[in-house]
């Protein structure tokens, strides 16, 4: 089913959702089984499994030059959404970007789950790779989201870069996109960003997740200021429990998003990460209850893989 459909069956009871990565390259899946497994009860109608796109690393040879090496850390992303479908029999949303693919690579993954009977994607632009400091498409690639989307729209409607193919094919992907509560770390202004939003929708996007927040005031006024444009389609607050002392510097710095106050002196007032994580499950669980009672069609949890935190939010909120 699409993620669309799932909402409107679910009949205005919010839903369970979540995202993992795929495991580090020389791991099994086990990894994300242990990890989903616990999950289950709370009857997740899909998740969400990240792409990690190639980083740089450059290797000193014996004559003094360096070799550029592309390293894919964690691959698997398509064969992952596979086989939770086929384990689990819920729908897998797998990511797919703009950086690192050409237009001919993002047609050809897009058969490749449509084969697999993948029918829900997230398309996204992608983070600039470490050894760049703005993101760079790839030539004939994909510049933005919303061209990602475009691309995506005219696959389900049949047109393949190789046009004129006979009987073509139509697909019929959901595409959803992200959004950004406290705007994204390169858009000038807020309203700019959901101009950008707007973009992506106009292109095709059937949802929109959120980037995590810990401020449910931001979310709120988000939502509001979409409507106002126009946008109409289902919004998903992304959701993250804190669990270490250490991301109260890592998170804002690679997320461009603000703490609350009164969250930041509950972790600082901690001793151990243990005790942060408690903090971390308390804050996110009022944060769900809140956002459960103004109506949200779905939860979605930035799970990492780990699920002990999100089982114990999920327990008290589902």
């Amino acid at each position: 089913m699409k993620i669309t459909e799932h909402i409107t069956a679910a009949k205005g009871k919010t839903l369970f959702s979540f995202e993992i990565l795929p495991p580090l390259k020389g791991q099994n899946i086990q990894s994300i089984f242990d990890g989903i497994d616990p999950l289950m009860e709370f009857n997740p109608p899909f998740i969400d499994v990240t792409y990690h796109r190639e980083e740089y690393v450059y290797i000193e040879q014996p004559n003094g030059f360096l070799e550029k090496k592309v390293v894919r850390k964690r691959p698997g992303t398509v064969g992952i959404c596979a086989a939770i479908q086929n384990k689990y029999g819920i729908d897998a949303v797998p990511h797919i970007l703009c950086g690192g693919f050409t237009k001919e690579d993002t047609e050809n993954f897009l058969i490749d789950l449509d084969f697999l009977g993948i029918h829900n994607v997230m398309a996204l632009r992608g983070d600039a790779v470490k050894s760049e400091t703005y993101f760079k498409p790839e030539l004939k690639g994909n510049n933005f989201a919303s061209d990602l989307v475009n691309q995506i729209s005219e696959i389900n409607r049949g047109q393949y870069l190789d046009n004129p193919l006979e009987k073509n094919h139509t697909t019929d992907f959901c595409v959803g996109v992200a959004g950004y509560p406290e705007k994204h770390m390169e858009a000038p202004s807020l309203d700019n960003d959901i101009e950008k939003l707007k973009a992506k929708v106009a292109a095709g996007a059937e949802y929109v997740v959120t980037q995590m927040f810990f401020d449910n005031s931001k979310f709120f006024e988000f939502v509001a200021k979409c409507r106002k444009s126009g946008i109409t389609v289902p919004i998903i607050p992304g959701l993250k429990p804190i669990a270490t002392k250490k991301q109260l510097t890592n998170i804002p710095h690679r997320f461009h998003l603000n703490l609350p106050e009164e969250l930041i002196r509950a972790i600082n007032n901690c001793k151990t990460d243990l005790e942060v994580r408690e903090v971390g499950v308390e804050w996110c669980t009022a944060q769900s209850k809140e956002l459960i009672n103004s109506g949200v069609e779905v939860l979605h949890y930035y799970s990492m893989g780990k699920s002990t935190n999100i089982h114990k939010i999920a327990a008290s909120v589902f």
